[in-house]
């Protein structure tokens, strides 16, 4: 790769002999050649940065799982959009051509993953109107009231809870969720591990398993008015926020239960620890779910931390094929970390 130097049409001889005109010989040797050394250093850090996001187009591109901590470094893929465009505008200005070339191709790649997330709208059907919410109440310490106040607002049907304990049941229930959504199945816990649904209408099958990850996992079918009948459940994988909890987490989102193409439609919404770029949650939904943000064109709307960066989509609403997606929300929940979800689905 050519140094600036080395591109310049003057020779550095020329150019060593017009600085020594105007002062001495060594001074000017010494400090083109250590414009030259900097010139180089920033080009290999270019090339460095140039080589990272292109080896995380290729990682998504390719569709596989990398080991700790790729799968944190993953979740953020959409900031890397961000990143390969300033790599490769550095690179250019830096006269470094090939490699922002490079990171053009690994932008445009990326951009092919990620940008499909913000295409999508509202779907419209006739039929009954579901509104599901969930909310990880961050170890049942979420302000009930407001968790209240958002199903007012959002004319909930089904809530969702993941981390719910026993002090965030009585803090609900004295916030009056159980006179709004009087059918619930709950399991509270201590510290993550509880899981509940909360629904206006009558719920059947009520059920409280404990997932792979050591979290509970309410679940239910719920029955509409006119008689279709829904199963939820409400999911909480463990985190991969070790290399020891990497396995437990992509067994966990295995274990989840597949779409089916005939019986009763099912819905799965809740803290996934994954977003849409993690491959164990985009198979889960080639079973015959969609993502209601991604149908809706909020794929890229942020749920966990409750700040600005680093931000991304771990919690989501997965609906059977069979159901139409009409609208989707992201909203603060006070006490939380993680941003409540609501979806409109529509039941045909």
């Amino acid at each position: 790769m050519p140094s600036v130097a080395e591109s310049s049409a003057e020779p550095n001889t020329e150019r060593i002999a017009r600085c020594h005109r105007h002062g001495p010989l060594e001074p000017c040797r010494r400090r083109l050649t250590g414009w030259g050394d900097a010139v180089r250093v920033v080009r290999g850090g270019l090339w460095l940065l140039t080589l990272v996001v292109l080896a995380w187009a290729a990682v998504r591109v390719a569709g596989v799982l990398p080991p700790w901590p790729g799968v944190a470094v993953l979740a953020l893929t959409p900031w890397s959009v961000l990143a390969a465009a300033v790599t490769c505008v550095l690179a250019l200005l830096a006269r470094a051509v090939w490699g922002g070339l490079v990171a053009a191709v690994a932008m445009l790649a990326l951009v092919a993953m990620v940008f499909p997330r913000v295409w999508g709208s509202g779907e419209e059907r006739a039929g009954h109107q579901l509104r599901v919410m969930t909310v990880n109440l961050r170890l049942g310490e979420a302000d009930a009231a407001d968790v209240v106040r958002q199903v007012d607002a959002g004319r909930v049907d089904v809530l969702a809870l993941q981390e719910y304990t026993a002090a965030a049941q009585q803090r609900l229930a004295r916030a009056g969720l159980d006179r709004r959504l009087p059918h619930h199945v709950t399991d509270p816990e201590p510290y993550a591990a509880g899981s509940a649904l909360y629904s206006r209408f009558p719920l059947s099958g009520e059920r409280t398993p404990t997932g792979i990850g050591g979290f509970v996992q309410a679940s239910a079918t719920v029955t509409l008015p006119g008689g279709d009948r829904i199963a939820l459940r409400s999911v909480h994988p463990c985190s991969p926020y070790t290399a020891d909890h990497q396995s437990c987490w992509s067994r966990g989102i295995a274990a989840e239960p597949a779409a089916t193409p005939h019986g009763v439609r099912r819905v799965l919404l809740g803290d996934f620890n994954a977003t849409l770029d993690h491959p164990p949650l985009r198979r889960l939904i080639g079973t015959g779910y969609r993502d209601a943000a991604d149908v809706t064109g909020s794929g890229l709307r942020p749920t966990w931390p409750d700040d600005p960066f680093p931000a991304v989509t771990l919690d989501h609403v997965l609906a059977d094929r069979r159901l139409a997606v009409h609208a989707y929300q992201v909203r603060r929940v006070a006490g939380t970390d993680h941003r409540a979800v609501l979806a409109t689905l529509i039941v045909t």
